[in-house]
C-alpha cells in the first residue's frame, strides 16, 4: 500500500466515523508535509505496515473471520493437554456464529469457503447440526429458519475452569481477535468453576449441545422405559420352586458329570489345577452364600414385564438343561470371584478380526480377514493330546488353528460364504446356530449341526460391524457403518426395524435382558437405547470422549456398561439415563464387557492384555451418610486384574453356571 492510498484510507475512515475536526486537522498536516517533502516510508516500518494491512480490511470482512478463527483453532490445539479439552469446546459455537455472521453480510461464497475449510473438525459430534447449518445460504434464512434463528438469539453454556477462561480471554485480547471476542461475549456463557479443569467423564453435561439438541436429549430421557425382567421366565419359576435346593439329590450325579465336562473344556489352561480351583470356588461360594443372599435382599426385586415381541416356545429338554445349570450356578460376589477359562488363538498372523464363545463355552468361533468363519468344538480339542496342544505356540510351522497338532485333519469347522472380512460372530443361546457379519454388507446364519450356511441377510448398505443374537434366540440385531442398527428374525430376510439417529458408525449392539430394548454404541461417542417394538430412541447416554467399542446389559435389567477406545468404562442407570460411575483402569481399548449372572460383578477385557473384575454392588447401592459427608462418590471398586502373557482380550462371556470364558489372539509384537 503506497502513501497516497494510506492517506485516502485514513480520510475515508475519519469521514465514515464523523470525526470532522480530526479530518480537517489531518488535511492541514498532509499539506504541511507535502510542502516540506518529509514523506514517510511505510515499508521501512514493519509495525506500521502490519497495522495498516489489518486496518485496510473492513472490521467484519470474511477474510478476518477466516484468519481469526484459524489462529484460535491452532492456539487451542497446541495448548497444554490439561486445559486443551476445555479450550477446544469453544471452537464449535465460534465456528457456527462466524459462519452465520458472514452469511448475514451477504458474502455467501465466502461463507461456503469458510464452512468447507473447518466443518470436518466438528463432524464427529455435530454432524446433524452441520447439515442444517449448511442449508443457511442467505441473510433471510437467518430469520426464516427456526434452527438458525434460535442459534442467533440464544447463548451456549460451556463449563470451564477459571484458569482456562483466563487463558482464552488473555489470548483473544493479546491477538486482537476482536471479531471472536465479540462472538464470545454475545453468544457464549462460560460457567466458570474454581480449581482443576472438569473432566467430561466426571461431568457428562460439561458441554451443552448447540441449539435444541441437548433439550431434545433431555426430553428423550424423560420417556418411560420398562426395564424389568420377563414375567413367567425360567429364572423366576426356578426361584419360586426353591432355587438351589430344588431337586438337588436327583441331579447330584448330573452335576458331577457337568463339572467334568466343564473341566474338560478348560483342559488347555490347566487340567488338574483348574479342577482344584473349581472346588475351592465351590467351598468359598457355600461359605459366603448367606452373606450374598442378605446382600441380594437389600436390592428390590426387578419388576416383571410382558414381551413386546412374540418369543419362541422353549422345548422341554432345553428347559431341563437350563434348570440344571441354574441349580449348579456358583453365587459370585466381591468375596467369591469367578474361575476363568481363557482360550488363546495362536499363529493367526494378525488376521483374526473377532471371536465369540457359546453360552456354555463348548464352542469358540473366529472371524478372519480372508472372509472365513471358523468354529472350534472344545470337547473334541480336549480329547487331543495335551502336550501337542501346548507345543503349537512355539512351533515354527505356520498354523491357522486355535490349537491342536498340525496334522492333515482340521481341528475346526470352516464356514465360507462371505466375500469380505468377517467383523463379528454371535452364537444362539443353545449353540445350534452362529451368526456372522462382514464388510460385504451382509449377515449370514450358519448351522453348527449341519455345518452349512442357511440364510444370507441383505439390508445394510455398508460394512456390518456387529451382530448379536437376542437372549431368547430367534431375533438378532446388527450394527453398521451406514449409521443404523437393524432388528431381524431368523425366518425373514428383511429387517423388522431400522434404528436411525446416530451421527456416525454404529460400532456395537447389545440386547436388554427382557428382549424389549437394544442398546447401540457409536463413533459419535454416544450410546442409545431403542424400543424394539416402536423403533424409537428412548435414551441417549452422553459422556464418553471416544468411540464406543463394547456394551453389556446386567441380567437384572437395571444397568448397562459401555467401554470406549480410550479405556474408559461407564456404568449407566437405564431408568434415569445417568452415569453411576466411570471405571478408570484400562490403558487401551475396552473390547469386551460381561456381567455375572446375578449382576454383582462386571468383567472387562482390553487391548492392554488384561481382564479386570469390578464390584458392581458397591457402586449401585445407595450411598451411606458417612460417604456423603466425606464426599466419597467414586465407589466403584476394582476387585482383581488378571493379566495375560501377551494376549489382548477380545471376548468375554459368563456361562449360566457363572464360569467366566475369555478369548483373544496371541500378539508376539507386545
Amino acid at each position: 500500500m503506497d502513501e497516497e492510498a494510506v492517506v485516502k484510507f485514513v480520510e475515508t475512515y475519519l469521514k465514515k466515523k464523523g470525526f470532522k475536526q480530526a479530518e480537517l486537522a489531518f488535511h492541514e498536516e498532509i499539506q504541511q508535509q507535502n510542502n516540506s517533502n518529509n514523506a514517510v516510508n511505510i515499508h521501512s516500518d514493519p509495525d506500521l505496515s502490519t497495522l495498516l494491512h489489518s486496518l485496510s480490511q473492513p472490521e467484519d470482512s470474511p477474510a478476518r473471520y477466516q484468519d481469526e478463527y484459524s489462529k484460535l483453532r491452532t492456539w487451542a490445539d497446541s495448548s497444554l493437554d490439561l486445559y486443551k479439552h476445555e479450550l477446544l469446546r469453544v471452537l464449535y459455537p465460534v465456528f457456527v456464529h462466524c459462519y452465520m455472521d458472514i452469511v448475514a453480510q451477504g458474502h455467501i461464497q465466502d461463507a461456503r469457503n469458510f464452512f468447507n475449510s473447518f466443518h470436518e473438525d466438528h463432524e464427529t459430534m455435530h454432524l446433524r447440526d452441520l447439515q442444517k447449518l449448511e442449508g443457511v445460504l442467505s441473510p433471510s434464512h437467518l430469520e426464516e429458519m427456526e434452527f438458525a434463528h434460535t442459534l442467533r438469539q440464544s447463548k451456549v453454556n460451556i463449563k470451564i475452569c477459571q484458569y482456562s477462561e483466563e487463558l482464552m480471554m488473555q489470548y483473544l485480547r493479546k491477538s486482537k481477535s476482536t471479531i471472536i471476542l465479540g462472538i464470545v461475549n454475545e453468544h457464549i456463557n462460560f460457567q466458570v468453576s474454581p480449581g482443576q479443569p472438569i473432566s467430561i467423564s466426571d461431568d457428562p453435561d460439561a458441554v451443552t449441545l448447540i441449539g435444541s439438541s441437548q433439550d431434545a436429549a433431555n426430553q428423550i430421557n424423560k420417556k418411560e422405559i420398562h426395564w424389568g425382567l420377563l414375567e413367567d421366565s425360567l429364572e423366576e419359576r426356578f426361584e419360586k420352586t426353591g432355587g438351589f435346593l430344588s431337586d438337588s439329590e436327583k441331579t447330584e450325579g448330573e452335576t458331577k458329570e457337568g463339572d467334568m465336562d466343564e473341566n474338560k473344556k478348560r483342559s488347555m489352561d490347566g487340567g488338574k489345577q483348574a479342577s482344584i480351583k473349581k472346588s475351592k470356588k465351590d467351598k468359598a461360594a457355600s461359605a459366603t452364600a448367606k452373606a450374598v443372599r442378605l446382600e441380594a435382599h437389600t436390592v428390590p426385586a426387578a419388576p416383571r414385564v410382558k414381551p413386546e415381541l412374540p418369543l419362541p416356545v422353549m422345548q422341554a429338554e432345553v428347559e431341563q438343561s437350563i434348570l440344571e445349570d441354574l441349580r449348579n450356578r456358583v453365587q459370585l460376589s466381591s468375596a467369591t470371584l469367578p474361575s476363568v477359562s481363557f482360550y488363546t488363538f495362536i499363529n493367526t498372523h494378525n488376521s483374526l478380526n473377532c471371536s465369540s464363545i457359546s453360552h456354555d463355552g463348548s464352542l469358540v468361533a473366529g472371524g478372519f480377514s480372508d472372509s472365513s468363519l471358523k468354529v472350534w468344538d472344545m470337547a473334541k480339542l480336549g480329547q487331543q493330546a495335551g502336550n501337542s496342544i501346548l507345543q503349537d505356540e512355539n512351533d515354527a510351522a505356520p498354523s491357522e488353528h486355535v490349537s491342536g497338532p498340525n496334522s492333515g485333519k482340521r481341528s475346526y469347522t470352516l464356514f465360507q460364504g462371505h466375500s469380505g472380512p468377517v467383523h463379528s460372530a454371535s452364537f444362539s443361546p443353545l449353540g445350534d446356530f452362529v451368526l456372522s457379519s462382514s464388510a460385504d454388507t451382509t449377515v449370514r446364519l450358519w448351522s453348527t449341526e449341519l455345518n452349512a450356511n442357511l440364510v444370507c441377510y441383505k439390508g445394510h448398505n455398508y460394512p456390518v460391524w456387529d451382530v448379536q443374537f437376542s437372549p431368547m434366540g430367534h431375533y438378532f440385531a446388527s450394527a453398521s457403518h451406514d449409521r443404523t442398527a437393524r432388528i431381524w428374525s431368523v425366518d425373514r430376510i428383511q429387517p423388522l426395524r431400522i434404528m436411525a439417529g446416530h451421527l456416525s458408525d454404529v460400532d456395537c449392539v447389545q440386547w436388554h435382558a427382557n428382549c424389549n430394548y437394544i442398546a447401540t454404541g457409536s463413533s459419535d461417542k454416544t450410546v442409545r437405547l431403542w424400543d424394539v417394538q416402536s423403533g424409537e430412541c428412548v435414551r441417549i447416554f452422553i459422556g464418553h470422549r471416544s468411540m464406543i467399542l463394547s456394551l453389556a446389559m446386567s441380567p437384572d435389567g437395571r444397568y448397562m456398561a459401555s467401554g470406549d477406545e480410550d479405556g474408559t468404562i461407564m456404568m449407566w442407570d437405564l431408568s434415569s439415563g445417568r452415569c453411576i460411575s466411570p471405571l478408570m483402569g484400562h490403558h487401551s481399548c475396552v473390547w469386551s464387557l460381561a456381567f455375572s449372572c446375578e449382576s454383582s460383578l462386571l468383567a472387562s477385557g482390553s487391548a492392554d492384555c488384561t481382564v479386570k473384575l469390578w464390584d458392581v454392588t458397591t457402586s449401585t447401592k445407595p450411598a451411606k451418610k458417612e460417604e456423603n459427608k466425606s464426599g466419597n462418590t467414586h465407589r466403584m471398586r476394582l476387585l482383581k486384574t488378571l493379566p495375560t502373557k501377551s494376549t489382548p482380550v477380545s471376548t468375554l462371556r459368563f456361562s449360566r453356571r457363572n464360569l467366566l470364558f475369555a478369548a483373544g489372539a496371541l500378539s508376539k509384537s507386545q
